[in-house]
């Protein structure tokens, strides 16, 4: 087990986020950078600090524009932070959010940094569409075509394959060594599991109805309105289903294995635009600049696990958190899992419960436990929300974090499954 020094404790000042917009098909109105400066304007403008006194500026995001080379220094500038304020961005797939998180909570542990702006944003609407290698090469020779005779022999060369395009965003939610798509690990995990259909479409019903209810009862005041061009206001995330039931999903083909699968568009997270920022301090950072505090970070933890199965990331990050701590799962307050799949979810919990994967994956030497469905993603997931691949991880922890506010609790944990096998977790404490 690996033992960590606590360094300086980090606490989080602040946040906010944007709506989730489901995606439409088609390039939405606003592009990644738009998404991140809508979240991180008010968040900023409510405290006493200047922009220019942030320490540095941590950005997640999986697929930015190509006017957004390095999006966390377009953001900094944006918001008026200044020339001085160093701003990097990070990647790393659907966790890169929390990434961004796990870097300023590590700068502000180790006393590199005393004040920073992080978090994540994907506008996966504006996913590249690519030419393909043959129509690259034939745009070189063409390029290189001196005569009216070589631009016609390179016309008669050119054929209707060089014309079929790159879709990025069905490519990156691909594991190429793996040869799978994401979803279709999500089948494997219902095999594994034996987790049925109705089973995973009662849980997206669920999902919708969680969300319905937090909107309802403004449990959501983490997000701050975005103006369009047309100076029309949007508040809401976009995904929810208030009419969602088993009923009407039990309609739905499978789409990742259409003869036997059970995964569908309707129990699988969404594909989304979004963004969510957080405000990460120091102890001296609070006192100089008189700020509030809504928890802190506790811990953190990256895992491994076989790319076939990705959807299992998160028992393989959060049982080393827990180990570290002794904390039993009844000692966590409240769980934030982001919701790629129902089934992912699902297979997860069933982990836990699983003697032998508890034993031969995780290190165990008995089962972790029951996690209670009650404090599990309480006001719904990816499922509903939606999923914007760069912001997730930081929209769980700061959506985690309102909760445990809400609700006079004291712990929770927040965790992501990672495309390319992998697992990323989070633990935060209020006093």
């Amino acid at each position: 087990m690996v033992t960590r020094n606590k360094g300086k404790p980090v606490f989080v000042v602040d946040g906010a986020r944007t709506p989730f917009f489901k995606v439409s098909g088609k390039p939405a109105q606003f592009r990644a950078s738009d998404l991140a400066v809508a979240a991180g304007r008010p968040l900023l403008a409510r405290h006493g600090f200047e922009p220019g006194q942030l320490d540095e500026v941590i950005l997640g995001c999986v697929m930015p524009g190509p006017d957004e080379a390095n999006i966390a220094r377009m953001l900094s500038l944006r918001l008026g932070c200044g020339k001085h304020v160093p701003a990097w961005t990070v990647q790393r797939n659907c966790a890169s959010g929390m990434q961004a998180l796990d870097c300023a909570y590590g700068n502000i542990a180790s006393g590199r940094s005393n004040l920073i702006l992080a978090g994540g944003v994907e506008a996966m609407s504006h996913a590249p569409v690519l030419l393909n290698n043959k129509m690259v090469a034939w745009l070189a020779a063409w390029a290189r075509c001196k005569t009216m005779t070589q631009k016609l022999k390179a016309l008669s060369q050119l054929r209707g394959g060089h014309l079929a395009p790159i879709i990025g965003l069905l490519r990156g939610l691909s594991d190429p060594l793996a040869g799978l798509s994401m979803g279709q690990t999500a089948e494997i995990l219902a095999y594994r599991f034996n987790i049925d259909r109705e089973t995973m479409d009662a849980y997206a019903v669920d999902s919708h109805q969680r969300l319905a209810k937090a909107q309802d009862e403004g449990w959501l005041d983490e997000i701050e309105a975005i103006y369009d061009s047309r100076g029309k206001h949007h508040l809401h995330d976009t995904g929810l289903r208030r009419d969602s039931s088993i009923a009407n999903l039990a309609k739905l083909r499978p789409v990742f294995d259409r003869r036997f699968g059970r995964v569908t568009a309707g129990n699988s997270a969404q594909v989304t635009d979004g963004a969510a920022l957080l405000i990460l301090a120091s102890e001296e950072a609070v006192k100089q600049y008189q700020l509030p505090v809504m928890g802190r970070i506790v811990d953190s933890e990256w895992a491994g696990c076989d790319p076939n199965q990705m959807g299992m990331g998160p028992v393989h990050a959060m049982t080393p958190i827990l180990k570290r701590k002794r904390w039993k799962l009844d000692s966590v307050d409240y769980w934030e899992l982001n919701e790629a799949f129902a089934t992912q979810v699902l297979a997860n919990v069933a982990a836990w419960k699983d003697k032998d994967y508890c034993n031969d994956e995780l290190g165990s030497r008995s089962v972790i436990g029951e996690l209670d469905r009650s404090r599990l993603n309480v006001d719904g997931g990816g499922v509903s929300i939606g999923h914007p691949v760069g912001a997730s991880g930081a929209r769980i922890v700061l959506h985690l974090l309102h909760i445990l506010e809400r609700t006079a609790s004291k712990r929770g944990m927040a965790s992501l499954c990672i495309g390319g096998g992998q697992g990323g977790a989070m633990a935060v404490e209020r006093d």
